[in-house]
């Protein structure tokens, strides 16, 4: 497989570091200092891989749609506008968006989707997500996702952190609390409280290869797909 990566940071470094020793190739990598040369090349790889900031869309955007190049993105920090460029490439190329490519994470989405209209009713729910001290967005692309597996139709009101006389917890609410320090490369606990009772679930990455790992084995059943967009989720479970 060739990539052309987007990308590279500690993620980027590491997509590529991997991909290598799996045998495959980088064909070219970009980032801030060079990526207005994108628009040079024509198509050189299999797949696209973007793991960098939402500021490279216009660029990562417009060589997809030119070149047809399957697109993996795990960029977070996107605006509701940005996610719906990334979604209108699936006219061009197949194209998957994850906040997180982790198994683990996937498995935690399923099994808040089957379990939060049980709870809803009589638990209060807070989501708690942790990571180091350089990441720039919050909360995290991930706690977003838990947040939606949790309240699919947006019927609560998040509340992202409290402070001074905010009152009473509203029955509604879903609070939505971020951490950052040190290397924590992502610890996400999604936490019901009942009566007299308490159910928390929690992931713990202890390294980025499980996201790399992830990224990796999808982006290799991106080429010969059909144009469109894929889910992660669809994609795990055979749906």
């Amino acid at each position: 497989m060739k990539y052309l990566l987007i990308g590279r940071g500690r993620m980027g470094t590491l997509i590529q570091q991997t991909a290598q020793a799996a045998g495959d190739e980088i064909a070219a990598a970009f980032d801030r200092s060079n990526l207005d040369q994108l628009a040079r090349l024509g198509k050189i790889a299999d797949v696209v891989i973007d793991f960098s900031h939402p500021e490279a869309l216009a660029e990562t955007a417009s060589y997809v749609r030119r070149t047809g190049t399957p697109l993996l993105s795990g960029t977070t920090g996107y605006t509701a506008g940005q996610m719906e460029q990334i979604r209108s490439l699936g006219t061009a190329a197949p194209v998957l968006w994850a906040a997180n490519y982790s198994l683990g994470i996937a498995v935690f989405v399923r099994a808040l989707e089957a379990v939060s209209d049980v709870l809803k009713p009589d638990f209060d729910i807070e989501l708690t997500e942790t990571h180091h001290n350089q990441k720039a967005d919050a909360p995290s692309g991930t706690a977003k996702l838990l947040l939606n597996a949790v309240d699919p139709r947006h019927e609560r009101t998040p509340v992202y952190g409290r402070e001074g006389g905010c009152g009473k917890r509203a029955k509604n609410e879903i609070g939505v609390h971020a951490l950052r320090g040190g290397t924590v490369a992502g610890t996400h606990t999604v936490h019901f409280f009942g009566p007299e009772e308490e159910l928390e679930i929690t992931h713990r990455a202890a390294s980025r290869q499980i996201f790399v790992n992830g990224a990796l084995r999808m982006a290799r059943l991106l080429p010969g797909k059909p144009k469109g967009v894929y889910d992660l989720q669809k994609i795990l479970f055979g749906e």
